[in-house]
């Protein structure tokens, strides 16, 4: 991963004004962000935007697809992109999350949302190196 870039994150909410509060905190904090409001508009989003280092997803979503479905997808798919599932269900009724997201409950404080983020990140960077030095 480059560093030096500037972080994108893919926040995909349902709800407008949630959707809105996350981006604002997110790109206040310096970070690229990219909205959608369902799934499939994410995924759409995953296929035009080649550098997204992070996708935050909702679990609950219109249409036939959800939080977990996008999480799977994202994990198997796009192993690079880190994730975090925001819900305000319990973790037992997250079940079928991929190992690799990581949680986030609902609803959250904004400091709460940029430490995650950030850690989140960051324990990808360093997978990113250890893996690097370890081909080397």
């Amino acid at each position: 991963m480059d560093s030096f870039r500037q972080k994108t994150i893919l926040v995909v909410e349902d709800e407008a004004l949630i959707r809105f509060a996350i981006a604002d905190a997110l790109e206040d904090a310096g970070y690229a962000v990219l909205e959608a409001g369902t799934v499939l508009e994410a995924v759409g989003k995953l296929g035009q935007h080649e550098h997204i280092d992070l996708v935050l997803t909702d679990i609950d979503m219109p249409g036939g697809l959800n939080g977990i479905d996008l999480a799977k997808m994202v994990a198997e798919c796009a192993p690079k992109i880190s994730i975090i599932v925001s819900s305000a269900r319990s973790h037992r009724d997250l079940d079928g999350l991929p190992d690799v997201a990581h949680k986030l409950a609902k609803p959250c404080t904004a400091a709460l949302l940029l430490s995650t983020v950030g850690s989140v990140l960051k324990a990808k960077e360093r997978a990113a190196g250890e893996a690097q030095r370890q081909s080397a």
